[in-house]
């Protein structure tokens, strides 16, 4: 039986089988033997054990197309980055945090701005013209009117996304709009997840719909970028890539060099003034950090 770890705790992989539901199991001593721990993400094969308990053991980790480090999860495909346009007013510093980080685990990100309900046109078109040319998806959406839900249903259909943003914007209730049903199956699984419920945060990913999973990310909460060198952070920024080749310097950092095609870009409306101010405020940042 082949199924998907949406969480583990205290030593139990909780394995979502599409039609059948979810499993406490464990997990054989050989992945201990050959030092591999099973991730929250990982695609398994499983045998039941206990179907009227629903237990069972991981007995193989499917090949990954991808891990994360934090938080430690596998076979992620996509990152649906939450802000609100107002109330909070959204940080875009942060927000090009958030995607430089995607950029840095190669995950494709889709950006979503809540509460268009209560924001002028305004608002929402500054946000647009700051994102729009910058190789991200943008959607705006009303979670407390439920509008832009579909579209937003589409770009999650079939993928495993983790979801990220700061606290306050609506991640949670725009996952129980899209999904009201979400947790029926997860919140019944059996009284050994209850016990790990009110422990450390954990990662968890929550099934759906056919191969449609979501994950809520706890591990982004640090957004440190130090761990970038200054001369690699143009690479995080997509819409720089087709300007570098014609600047006259070669490793142009976009900053103070002379006919520098980034930076004419800028001039010209072709890449966003704003993310272009952050890329140099992150610039600057990272030239300060001392390296060991």
């Amino acid at each position: 039986m082949t199924g998907k770890i949406i969480k583990g705790i205290a030593g139990f992989y909780y394995v979502h089988v599409e039609g059948m539901g979810v499993y406490a199991c464990r997990a054989k001593g050989i992945f201990r033997n050959v030092n591999i721990k099973p991730l929250v993400g990982d695609n398994v094969h499983m045998e039941v054990t206990d179907e009227r308990d629903k237990e069972g053991n991981v007995t193989e980790i499917l090949p990954r197309e991808n891990t994360l480090i934090r938080p430690a999860v596998a076979n992620i495909d996509q990152a649906l980055i939450i802000f609100a346009i107002v109330k909070p007013n959204p940080s875009l510093n942060l927000l090009d945090r958030f995607l430089i980080r995607m950029e840095k685990q190669n995950l494709p990100s889709i950006i979503c701005f809540n509460k268009q309900d209560i924001a002028s046109e305004e608002e929402k078109l500054k946000l647009y013209d700051a994102y729009a040319g910058s190789g991200y998806k943008v959607v705006f959406i009303s979670a407390l009117q439920n509008e832009g839900l579909d579209e937003l249903r589409k770009l999650l259909a079939g993928k495993t996304t983790t979801v990220a943003g700061p606290s306050g914007v609506g991640k949670s209730t725009i996952i129980n709009c899209l999904y009201p049903d979400a947790n029926m199956e997860t919140g019944s699984i059996s009284e050994k997840i209850e016990r790990g419920r009110h422990t450390t945060r954990h990662s968890e990913i929550i099934a759906l719909g056919d191969e449609t999973y979501i994950m809520d990310t706890p591990g982004f909460t640090s957004l440190s970028i130090t761990d970038i060198e200054k001369d690699e952070l143009y690479l995080y920024y997509p819409e720089f890539k087709q300007y570098e080749p014609y600047c006259r310097f070669r490793g142009c950092a976009h900053i103070s060099e002379p006919d520098c095609k980034v930076k004419e870009a800028v001039e010209s409306g072709q890449i966003s003034r704003i993310r272009y101010e952050n890329y140099s405020l992150l610039y600057d940042e990272l030239k300060g950090v001392k390296r060991y």
